[in-house]
């Protein structure tokens, strides 16, 4: 029970591993002079609404940030015929040996399973105070 859980467990923490690896996005910051106005990362991000005086005049105080964080593109996929001969032929040996290692145990006939003792009316040794010492 317990290693079918951390099995699981295991398993579940690889594949999230692999998929955040994987996943890019992009975080955008909006910033009006010194100041962070917003940040997004699905989406835009919110100006200040200082457009209009940036057209009077000719210096934005406001600039835009976007940072990039990229994930990995390839995953590196080997298969058996990338081994060399040596270790393809360990793992051959290893895979026969484990699957031929455990051989089940023929099942235990229990002749006496529904067997039920007889009740007790006298306890004849306690009766006759004989004990076996």
């Amino acid at each position: 029970m317990m290693q079918q859980m951390l099995h699981k467990i295991f398993s579940v923490s690889l594949a999230l591993l692999v998929l955040f690896s994987t996943v890019s996005f992009t975080v955008e910051k909006h910033y009006c002079g010194d100041v962070l106005v917003d940040v997004s990362m699905f989406s835009e991000a919110e100006n200040c609404g200082m457009e209009a005086m940036e057209k009077l005049q000719k210096k934005s105080c406001c600039k835009d940030e976007v940072d990039v964080i990229e994930g990995q593109d390839e995953l590196k996929i080997s298969s058996f015929e990338d081994l060399d001969f040596q270790q393809q032929q360990f793992l051959v040996a290893y895979a026969y040996c484990y699957s031929n290692g455990f051989q089940s145990l023929p099942k235990e006939i229990i002749p006496h399973k529904e067997y039920s003792p007889p009740n007790l009316v006298y306890d004849i040794q306690v009766l006759d105070q004989v004990f076996i010492i």
